[in-house]
């Protein structure tokens, strides 16, 4: 039996997900978190598994391949514990995405021609009217991608962390990673205060702490918070049926500047409440909730769905995503010190990419063939180190 030590850092989604492989692969797995399970970024997050915002190449190729893998994980855990693989609310409801301009349509017409292996059917205002009756009628274009999923994230995490725990992982949880140990250019333990945890391997999985996790250990990486906003409603069952949103959300999380980039991205939860974003916006780890923000977000809203207008909002809640400067996830071996491998940078898409981000570096840590190409995760990307140590 393989009994490699793997010590994973980050006790969110992606490093839950990460712990469930390596356990279910037979690795020796303890799970350190400097806070609780789901506690950061996960917790702040609306759950989408997304194939319809990504471009061809890499990233969309790990969403395909997380978007198949999560329903069979949620079927294995369901086998394990129904009660936890409920509390993941896996609900592939799909997704429409609409453009509201004439330069808006002929983009998004040329972006769903341009995805391979992604199913984006067009609707006509006829079908597009059945499918979200309180939808503006001001819509020039529209597509459904049936592919498109949500999750309850924190209830995802805990899952895939639970299922990890019963294949024999285990937590430490309320444990800041200090440092290193390091023998013959190769990570050979993390120190932890009072203690060093020994390891083969470590996995830095702590989203947008990365950077920071990363430079204590001696390989720093660009890994930067960037923050995102949501606004939560009163439950209004039926309203809204699938995650809708219009074309521009692609540009804003694609953008590179560092300031604020709202579009309008209205999706409904199990529970009835709607879940209103989106802000783009680089504040480092500033957690203030602004209300300009807010208001952006709102009124791009109201312009898809006029009938939110009068809907109480209960909450507002924002949280840091894990940026890197190319939009491309970090998903390999150190160069620089051996048996470190980081799975971060998946930015807002980290929910949906976690089962397949996961999937991947069990196959690279076992020798397997992975599943995809992974050469344009590679951490010696000039993007991942450049100025990583700033």
């Amino acid at each position: 039996m393989n009994r490699t030590r793997v010590a994973v850092l980050g006790a969110g989604i992606v490093g839950a997900a990460c712990a469930r492989e390596l356990s279910l692969a037979g690795f020796d797995v303890v799970v350190v978190d400097r806070g609780r399970p789901a506690g950061g970024t996960t917790s702040h997050g609306e759950g989408n598994i997304l194939v319809s915002d990504k471009g061809p190449g890499a990233e969309l190729e790990l969403a395909k391949l997380s978007a198949a893998l999560w329903p069979r994980v949620v079927a294995e855990i369901a086998g394990e514990d129904v009660r936890a693989a409920s509390a993941i609310e896996y609900d592939p409801k799909g997704g429409i995405v609409v453009a509201t301009t004439g330069d808006g349509a002929r983009a998004l017409t040329a972006f769903t021609a341009a995805q391979t292996g992604v199913r984006a059917e067009p609707l006509s205002r006829e079908e597009l009217a059945d499918a979200e009756p309180a939808l503006t009628r001001e819509v020039t274009a529209a597509f459904h991608y049936p592919q498109d999923a949500q999750v309850q994230p924190a209830g995802a995490a805990l899952a895939l962390l639970g299922s990890a725990l019963r294949h024999g992982a285990r937590p430490r949880f309320d444990t800041e990673v200090v440092g290193a140990t390091v023998g013959n250019g190769r990570i050979t333990g993390i120190r932890v205060p009072g203690e060093v945890i020994e390891a083969d391997v470590v996995v830095n999985a702590a989203g947008p702490w990365a950077g920071q996790v990363s430079a204590r250990l001696g390989a720093p990486i660009a890994v930067r918070p960037r923050r995102g906003e949501v606004l939560v409603t009163a439950p209004m069952p039926g309203v809204v049926r699938h995650k809708v949103y219009d074309a521009d959300y692609v540009g804003a999380v694609g953008a590179d500047s560092g300031e604020l980039r709202t579009s309008a991205v209205v999706e409904s939860t199990w529970g009835g409440t709607v879940l209103i974003g989106s802000s783009r916006r680089r504040v480092e780890f500033d957690d203030t909730i602004r209300p300009d923000v807010l208001s952006a977000i709102a009124v791009k809203a109201l312009r898809l769905f006029p009938a939110l207008a009068d809907v109480a909002v209960m909450r507002a809640y924002g949280g840091f995503r894990p940026y890197v400067d190319d939009h491309l996830p970090v998903l390999g071996e150190d160069p620089r010190l051996g048996n470190l491998w980081h799975a971060t940078g998946h930015e807002g898409a980290g929910i949906g990419l976690s089962v397949g981000t996961a999937r991947l570096l069990r196959e690279l840590l076992t020798g397997t063939d992975p599943a995809m190409p992974v050469e344009e995760f590679a951490v010696d990307r000039p993007a991942v180190l450049a100025e990583a140590a700033a």
